[in-house]
């Protein structure tokens, strides 16, 4: 068995009836589920439909998204996030770069990277040698002034954790970051970079080993052990190339707002709704929300 399951922004809850009825009587699936009033549903179905896609591409200039995946074992009893652009609506570099006069410089390596363009440690490296000599204290101050949290995001993990779940971040950013929005979240731990300073400078490196595509695997890898789950056992979510490794590694794996060369190697894909869409996902209704 699978499930279809359909979901919009939370902010402009547009998902009609009409709409889920045409599709599940066109793919003959099961009574539809309502998650979320205008916002998520869900129907079960027999066999994967052939035009997906199509519809999927269909849907998205309506602003919904739609996603199919095996019913069996879609609960899932860990969350591996990636952090900036996915727990975080920037990105951590790019703001620093900014306050140190590089920002559109950085931001065009960022870009790039994100996509697969670049190798991730070299345009890391080059990054963080143009923030060579920006006081360390402008970390507290982007943390402070510029940084702002996805919608949905302390709901997912309170929900999770409310299930028996367990919290990971996981970051090609820096530890300097991660530590203030782990424990704003909720997570239970945290993984990053290390942005290396000498007197209250930063010195333009970065801490080695360098966090990257394999690390978040490995991070996935050995949490999972750890914790006596399996990778089956965990959603992961993140949005550029350096996530995909932990994507495809993990039970499942959500692009959430991705870079479209991203999206595109990914099954689930959510360009519309929050991060509460990894709930509705995994089956949980609006009413089984943990309260924040």
């Amino acid at each position: 068995m699978f499930i279809a399951t359909l979901l919009t922004n939370p902010q402009t809850p547009t998902l009609e009836h009409t709409l889920i009825e045409t599709l599940r009587n066109a793919w003959g699936g099961g009574e539809a589920r309502w998650l979320n009033p205008g916002i998520a549903a869900e129907f079960d179905l027999q066999v994967m439909p052939g035009n997906q896609w199509q519809v999927w591409e269909d849907l998205q200039g309506l602003g919904i998204d739609l996603c199919l995946q095996p019913g069996i074992g879609r609960r899932k009893a860990m969350l591996l996030a990636d952090m900036d652009s996915t727990m975080i609506q920037q990105e951590c570099i790019d703001e620093l770069a900014d306050m140190a006069g590089v920002g559109p410089r950085v931001a065009a390596i960022t870009a790039r990277a994100m996509n697969g363009e670049l190798d991730f440690e070299g345009a890391l490296r080059e990054r963080v040698g143009l923030l060579k000599g920006l006081p360390e204290s402008v970390i507290a101050q982007v943390l402070a002034e510029r940084i702002t949290y996805m919608p949905g995001g302390k709901t997912l993990i309170a929900t999770m954790k409310a299930h028996g779940g367990h919290a990971a971040l996981v970051s090609g950013g820096f530890t300097a970051f991660t530590a203030s929005v782990a424990a704003a979240l909720g997570f239970d731990e945290h993984r990053a970079n290390t942005l290396l300073a000498s007197e209250g400078v930063l010195t333009g490196e970065v801490g080695l080993p360098i966090l990257g595509k394999q690390a978040k695997i490995d991070a996935l890898e050995q949490i999972t052990a750890r914790l006596g789950l399996t990778p089956a056992e965990v959603i992961a979510v993140g949005d550029g190339a350096n996530d995909l490794g932990m994507l495809h590694r993990a039970g499942s794996g959500v692009a959430l707002h991705a870079k479209p060369s991203v999206a595109a190697q990914c099954d689930l894909r959510v360009n519309h709704g929050d991060l509460t869409a990894l709930l509705y996902l995994q089956g949980y209704g609006v009413d089984d929300f943990a309260a924040i």
